[in-house]
């Protein structure tokens, strides 16, 4: 059998906790191949009992994909591994089809995971992808997105409850296939890896041999890996330090915020904020943040109130504080779904299927008496923050009762009545991190979801007290 501990520098399993179990996901390629093999090793050595599940999702997206799926299930059997294939089912894009190939590939995975009863995910990431990936985001942005050129995190959590660790990020392509050839175990080259129709396939032929750049790349995301947490480190205490949630939906601000001396934090923190407020995916352009900033920093911004949007969210500045709120415009009215996230903010979820249920804007008419008097909060800001909350309302069929006027124009015809809030509970979701959240980042999501009530972020997959920054490849 392979002997991880014989050559420890192949993987480096030891700073991760996988006595709980892990899921693999093996392609067949030789990365995830040497991957499920150096793992199994180590579990053999350290975690005896821990439960190995390797998973194959199979995309469907050319011939021959179920047949190679297939003959990672028979390697798998053949050492006695547990195997599953994932497929990847359903009409596929035309456009984008990596993107959405990557998002099919984790939900499957993650899926595979829940149904195990598992909350770990291993993939074969290596240097060489790390270094590709870092390229890949220097050549679209240059060096002006520093945050970006960290790369892939070492430990990632997905859909806030899985987390996905790449024990592989130091160990470059090459020595994983030269010990899978020296064990004599043979693996599958995927024909997309080498298509010049994608980004990385190109990048990948025009750096063929060059291993300065990979040590570049590489230094490079260690530095900025580093970099990262630290910001995301320094705008945890700002949050702890400045921010408050008065009544659901707002955000203040303390007035001292705009001024204080770390500068690149407050507009780290104020950019998250207002993603998160807003329910968007993507931050705020950093420039645009920066003036914002600059401009409720000056003494003008001080005397007289100052109002702008962004994101998707209402920034008001007065004596008072700060406040961050979500726009009134562009709500959305949906049909209730089990566990849908409406409008970016919030997951909701159901006493029973949602079944003749719609979640729509609370509105101004029917915001709480109780947010309106909040104890030194503007009244027209409560209102109008408790009137961008979700609220569950009966649609078309239901029984005619109390009857209120949506507030936007949705595709719902006829009476809409409120019902109670024991029917539905409302989750608040931070959009930026939604689905991933890399390692670095993990103190001020820690410190946001804390601010705005989402749930509480498990643990990372640590054996011990190790910051994600150490984990960087320098």
């Amino acid at each position: 059998m392979l002997s991880v501990a014989a050559r420890p520098e192949l993987a480096p399993f030891d700073r991760f906790d996988f006595s709980g179990g892990v899921v693999v996901a093996v392609s067949g390629g030789s990365d995830s191949t040497a991957l499920l093999l150096l793992l199994e090793s180590h579990l053999d050595r350290r975690w005896p009992a821990a439960r190995l599940l390797a998973v194959t999702v199979d995309h469907a997206l050319r011939p021959g994909s179920s047949a190679e799926a297939e003959t990672v299930g028979r390697l798998c059997a053949a050492r006695g591994i547990a195997h599953r294939i994932m497929r990847w089912s359903g009409p596929k894009p035309e456009a984008g089809v990596p993107a959405a190939a990557r998002e099919a590939r984790y939900r499957l995975l993650a899926e595979a995971a829940r149904d195990a009863g598992l909350s770990l995910i291993a993939t074969g990431h290596t240097a060489d992808d790390q270094a590709e990936t870092v390229r890949m985001r220097q050549a679209r942005s240059g060096a002006a997105d520093a945050s970006g050129l960290a790369g892939m995190a070492p430990a990632t959590l997905y859909d806030g409850a899985v987390w996905i660790v790449r024990p592989l990020l130091g160990t470059r392509r090459q020595v994983l296939r030269d010990v899978l050839r020296e064990e004599k175990i043979g693996w599958t080259d995927d024909p997309t890896n080498a298509d010049p129709r994608f980004e990385r396939p190109r990048l990948r032929e025009g750096a063929a041999g060059d291993d300065m750049r990979v040590r570049q790349a590489l230094t490079t995301a260690g530095q900025a890996g580093r970099e990262r947490e630290e910001l995301a480190r320094r705008a945890a205490y700002l949050v702890g330090a400045h921010a408050g949630r008065p009544v659901p939906g707002l955000v203040r601000l303390d007035p001292a915020f705009a001024r204080v001396a770390d500068t690149a934090a407050a507009v780290h923190t104020l950019r998250v904020l207002l993603a998160v407020t807003g329910g968007t995916t993507f931050l705020p352009p950093k420039p645009v943040v920066e003036a914002l900033l600059a401009k409720l920093a000056s003494g003008r911004a001080r005397a007289t109130p100052t109002r702008a949007t962004l994101s998707r969210c209402v920034v008001d500045a007065r004596r008072a504080g700060i406040f961050l709120h979500r726009e009134g415009r562009g709500l959305p009215v949906e049909k209730a779904e089990a566990g849908m996230v409406w409008d970016g903010r919030h997951r909701i979820t159901f006493d029973d299927d949602g079944h003749d249920l719609v979640i729509a804007p609370r509105g101004e008419d029917t915001a709480p008496a109780k947010a309106v008097g909040a104890e030194g909060i503007p009244p027209s800001l409560a209102k109008a923050a408790a009137a961008a909350e979700p609220a569950v309302l009966r649609g078309p069929g239901g029984p005619v009762a109390d009857p209120i006027t949506c507030p936007i124009t949705g595709p719902i015809t006829g009476p809409i009545t409120g019902i109670g809030s024991e029917k539905a509970r409302f989750q608040p979701v931070m959009a930026p991190w939604r689905l991933f959240l890399p390692g670095f980042d993990l103190p001020l999501a820690r410190a946001v979801a804390g601010l705005v009530g989402a749930p509480a972020l498990p643990d990372p997959p640590f054996s011990g007290p190790i910051g994600v920054g150490r984990w960087s490849n320098a």
